[in-house]
């Protein structure tokens, strides 16, 4: 019985797609709709009719018009993490939970929220995630670099004498133990400071 009372306290109970595309477009208009929705129903010759028939066959879009209906129009506090993934019309509401004042949106408000979003969105520019079954999400292009593939570095000074023959590998010689003399380490080792670091950004 308590669930029961739980769903009915839902302000979708009851209430029809087109009542609602009625009382939101009538309060806020089209504009402020597609500003804050960017969905196109709402921009291109925009009607009560036409955002209906689309929002029917297309659940992500009425989802999303039921929880604006719900979090702006109704003003309730923000689903929990639980019911948020329940679609709008599913959601319980806690019975201490009572509808308020419609907010006061702006062209300005869902401009700002829109460069939230993007910035937001960047910071997570690989990550991929899944949501009503959907996945979203850029996954990382293959051909980026490995931290694993370095460049060589150049030699300081360069190597005269034709490869592998005697004078060359001798003249090698010579600068190897120049270099060991100077920085002090030993032949072979590959921690040297000039050893460039496959985690260090580049700059």
């Amino acid at each position: 019985m308590n669930n029961n009372m739980n769903y009915e306290s839902n302000p979708l109970h009851g209430v029809s797609l087109n009542k609602i595309v009625t009382t939101l477009s009538e309060h806020y208009g089209f504009e402020i709709l597609y500003a804050y929705l960017n969905i196109n129903c709402f921009k291109a010759n925009p009607s009560i009719e036409s955002s209906e028939k689309f929002l029917k066959k297309t659940d992500w879009a009425r989802e999303k018009v039921e929880g604006f209906y719900l979090y702006e129009y109704k003003n309730l506090p923000r689903a929990s993490a639980k019911e948020f993934e329940l679609p709008p019309r599913d959601r319980t509401i806690p019975q201490d939970q009572n509808p308020g004042e419609p907010k006061e949106l702006s062209l300005e408000d869902a401009e700002r929220l829109r460069i939230k979003r993007a910035q937001k969105a960047s910071e997570h520019g690989n990550g991929v995630g899944y949501r009503h079954g959907k996945k979203f999400g850029n996954e990382k292009s293959s051909k980026s670099r490995s931290p694993y593939v370095n460049s060589k570095p150049k030699p300081n000074k360069p190597l005269t004498g034709k490869p592998y023959s005697s004078s060359f590998k001798e003249e090698n010689k010579v600068e190897k133990k120049v270099e060991q003399k100077s920085d002090g380490s030993a032949a072979g080792n590959n921690t040297s400071s000039n050893s460039p670091d496959p985690w260090a950004k580049s700059r």
